[in-house]
């Protein structure tokens, strides 16, 4: 289908038994969130807020909740622009088959934006911020947030549409001290494509000229967040993955988006930020306040019976996941092609995406070595972590399969074949005093922290612990012992104080088994955290807590640990001490209250009555 506004593909999604239809009242201060999130939960389908307290405008949300209803979504173009993709990547094959390939070639002519078509239909009225659906996600968020946005600015010194970005970054709309109506929140970093064009024009003295689209066709929003080569413009990916051009205009010197639900325009200042969030993010913590740059509303506009979609951002997996999917769907093993040597990689999205990454690398250097160990993935893990998104990350876990077997996205699998051949006196590479992202607090300030490689190949050198080492039990200070997967042991230890009072304690655990590391051959990493648990009770909890709340430089140690030239490792289990330190932001949770409140929609007579089953 090709979508010429977001109600189209909705009433399409309706059609195909993919949305159910709110249609009592809803309060968008935290009940519409939490609605999403327990169908979001539940597996259920798109969701049309029909009668949105405080707005006359409806509201969307899980629109792209399953990678199986993203896909049917784009059914007509996904093949297409998978095609467009390799082609770019392999050009030689348009050659070879230049008929077969001729579809191709006419989804690309859809690439081009259309510059003032005769329809605008998002400037049929003039509204302000005060009448949008002002949705309030998680009890100690800021205030009213925008979470799917297409922020679109210029380069003040190439401008036009196929030099423009078009990104997600949040935005707040109401609370803290933002001018009702006049002022707005944008959060991004100077790095990124938006920041860049910020950068620039402050040089010039100039305010960055801000247009930030809602709706519109799905393809809009997905390309927003596409992790794009440079030079290559969102607005015509959107156009080929829509099968429709994009189509724009410019009112008042602002580029407008006309399919677009609702466009707000506006302009940032020089050195302007004022506080924004806390915000409940995909780590699963509120990103707490920081200054970020201010954004002053010029106009608001909005479409006939416009819609506002959303989602909500909270602890994986959520709707960003499928997004997630959906692009590895689209870009395959573009990531692989751009670093040689690697396989594949995966950020796991229950670790909250940016903290781990696993991938499988080649191992050609060192092929008539007797003993084989790491060389070749060195090198790719720091390529690795040099590339765009992916150095974010703050754990690499990175091997190589002679038998091509191996999957990233099988987690468990893959963590049992490395835990199985690393050699923690060896495999174990710090990096310190660098930088991680800006929404992970475990580091030691904003967007500072530390980052650790685990490189292991070659044989098996033991099987793995698949139950409780009897070393583990009956400690001084730790307790509660329990097996998390094959090779990993989480225990309890009290709340953490401070890193001085950590390795006070950290030692008397290298005291008690320094002596025992014999018994614990098979268990190669043990994890101090506060409810032990929840930890192990499924894969899921201990990638979520062991990743996230660890600064790899600060909080690793291991039993009988040396340092030797620079290198650290251990000759017994490697710890992590992962429980909740005192600098860490809190988990998201929801509220109890709310959870009764939206029982009514559920229950017999409610709109989404055996919706879940």
């Amino acid at each position: 289908m090709s979508y010429s506004s977001l109600e189209q593909c909705l009433n399409d999604l309706e059609k195909n038994d993919h949305l159910v239809r709110i249609k009592e009242e809803v309060d968008p201060y935290l009940e519409m969130a939490a609605i999403h999130l327990r169908v979001h939960e539940g597996g259920g389908p798109a969701l049309l807020f029909e009668n949105v307290k405080g707005s006359k405008f409806r509201a969307a949300s899980n629109i792209f909740g399953s990678l199986e209803r993203s896909k049917f979504i784009f059914r007509d173009t996904l093949a297409s622009v998978q095609k467009l993709i390799e082609l770019k990547n392999d050009p030689v094959k348009a050659i070879k088959s230049p008929f077969k390939n001729f579809s191709t070639g006419l989804a690309a002519l859809k690439a081009l934006p259309l510059k003032n078509p005769s329809s605008k239909p998002v400037l049929a009225e003039e509204i302000q911020i005060t009448d949008l659906p002002l949705i309030h996600h998680w009890p100690m968020d800021g205030g009213a947030f925008v979470t799917l946005p297409q922020v679109y600015t210029e380069d003040i010194d190439d401008p036009g549409i196929m030099k423009a970005n078009l990104g997600m970054y949040r935005i707040q709309l109401t609370g803290n001290k933002y001018e009702p109506n006049k002022e707005i929140g944008l959060h991004y970093q100077l790095h990124r494509g938006i920041g860049i064009h910020q950068s620039k024009a402050n040089k010039k003295g100039q305010p960055l000229k801000v247009s930030c689209f809602v709706g519109g066709p799905p393809s809009h929003t997905l390309s927003a967040v596409m992790p794009l080569p440079e030079g290559i413009s969102e607005m015509t990916f959107a156009g080929v993955l829509g099968g429709r051009r994009f189509r724009y205009t410019y009112k008042d010197g602002f580029c407008v988006s006309t399919d677009a639900d609702f466009v707000i325009t506006g302009e940032v200042y020089p050195e302007e930020n004022k506080p924004e969030g806390p915000f409940g993010d995909h780590l699963g913590y509120y990103s707490l306040q920081h200054p970020f740059p201010l954004m002053k509303v010029r106009k608001v506009y909005a479409r006939k019976n416009a819609i506002w979609p959303f989602t909500v951002v909270g602890r994986p997996p959520q709707e960003d996941t499928s997004f997630g999917q959906l692009i590895h769907e689209l870009t395959g093993d573009a990531i692989p092609q751009e670093i040689p040597g690697l396989k594949e990689v995966h950020a796991v999205d229950a670790a909250g995406v940016h903290p781990l990454l696993l991938a499988i690398g080649s191992e050609r250097y060192t092929p008539y070595m007797p003993a084989k160990k790491p060389a070749e993935i060195l090198t790719i893990a720091n390529h690795i972590l040099g590339t765009g998104q992916l150095s974010l990350a703050k754990f690499l876990f990175i091997t190589a399969d002679d038998s091509n077997r191996l999957k990233t996205h099988e987690v468990r699998e893959y963590m049992e074949y490395l835990l199985q051949r690393i050699d923690l006196t060896r495999d174990v590479h710090f990096h310190t005093n660098t930088t991680i992202d800006t929404l992970d607090y475990s580091g030691t300030g904003l967007n500072s922290g530390s980052k650790v490689v685990f490189a292991a190949y070659g044989d098996v050198k033991r099987e793995l612990c698949k139950l409780v080492p009897f070393s583990l039990k009956n400690l001084q200070h730790f307790e509660n012992a329990q097996l998390c997967m094959p090779g990993v042991v989480s225990i309890e230890a009290r709340p953490f104080t401070t890193y001085e009072a950590a390795r006070q304690e950290m030692d008397i655990l290298n005291v008690q088994l320094k002596q025992k590391k014999d018994q614990l051959l098979h268990t190669q990493f043990i994890i101090v955290c506060d409810d032990s648990n929840f930890v192990s009770e499924k894969l899921n909890n201990y990638l979520w807590v062991t990743y996230t709340r660890c600064n790899p430089s600060h909080d690793i140690y291991g039993i009988d640990s040396f340092t030797i030239n620079k290198h650290w490792g251990c000759n017994g289990p490697l710890v992590i001490d992962a429980r909740i330190k005192p600098h860490h932001a809190p988990p998201v949770e929801k509220d109890p209250t709310i959870e009764r409140k939206i029982d009514r929609l559920f229950n017999k007579g409610g709109s989404l009555y055996q919706v879940l089953k």
